[in-house]
C-alpha cells in the first residue's frame, strides 16, 4: 500500500539549486497599500540576494501608484532594458559586452520582472475590474515580450486577509515564492536541452 502524503500549501522547491548570480531582475511595486507592499518588496529583495545570490547591483526597483499601472511599467522597463542592451552590444548579433559567467553588474536586458501589489476589496465592483485587468495585463506583457513577469499581486477580500497573506501567518511567504519563480524562469533561457 502506498504512503499517503499530507497537503502542504505553496510551491514545491525546485529540483535543482537555483543560482541567480548572473541574472538581472527588475522589481516594480505599488505605493497603494504601501505598508504591506513594502513588507512584500523587502522579503522579495532579501530572498533574491540572500537565497538566490542575485547581486544587489543587478536588481532594479521602480514604483507605480497602484496595481492597474503594473503591467505598463513592467512593459516599459523591459523595452527600456532591451533598448539599452542593444546600445552596449559588441557584435552584430546583439550579444552584451559582459560575459555571462562574470559576477558583476549587468547592463543588458532584464531576465525577469516581479510585479508586487495588493488589492483589497471594497464595496463596489472596482476590485473585480482592477484584479482582472492586472492579471491579464501582466500575462500579456510576458507573452508579448518573452520576458518572465511574476504576478506578485495579492487580491484580498479584507484587511485581515491582506495582513495574513502578506506575512507568514499562513505558514509560507508569497514573496519568497515570487523571488524563486523569477530566478527559475530567468534561468530557463540559459538551460541546455
Amino acid at each position: 500500500m502506498s504512503e499517503t502524503k499530507t497537503f502542504e500549501k505553496g510551491v514545491a522547491a525546485p529540483k535543482q539549486r537555483l543560482d541567480g548570480s548572473g541574472l538581472r531582475i527588475a522589481i516594480v511595486h505599488t505605493r497603494w497599500n504601501y505598508a504591506l507592499v513594502d513588507q512584500l518588496y523587502n522579503k522579495v529583495y532579501e530572498t533574491l540576494v540572500k537565497k538566490y545570490n542575485v547581486l544587489p547591483e543587478n536588481i532594479i526597483t521602480d514604483t507605480v501608484s497602484g496595481a492597474y499601472e503594473l503591467p505598463m511599467a513592467a512593459k516599459q522597463l523591459i523595452e527600456l532594458s532591451q533598448s539599452q542592451a542593444s546600445e552596449t552590444a559588441n557584435d552584430l548579433l546583439g550579444s552584451p559586452t559582459i560575459e555571462r559567467s562574470e559576477k558583476k553588474k549587468k547592463t543588458g536586458a532584464f531576465d525577469a520582472i516581479i510585479c508586487i501589489g495588493l488589492v483589497i476589496k471594497g464595496g463596489t465592483a472596482h476590485f473585480e475590474y482592477i484584479c482582472d485587468a492586472v492579471t491579464h495585463g501582466i500575462m500579456r506583457v510576458q507573452l508579448d515580450t518573452g520576458v518572465p513577469v511574476m504576478f506578485g499581486v495579492l487580491t484580498c477580500y479584507n484587511e485581515q486577509q491582506a495582513i495574513a497573506r502578506a506575512s507568514t501567518d499562513e505558514g509560507f511567504e508569497h514573496a519568497q515564492e515570487w523571488a524563486a519563480a523569477a530566478v527559475e524562469a530567468g534561468l530557463r533561457k540559459f538551460r541546455k536541452l
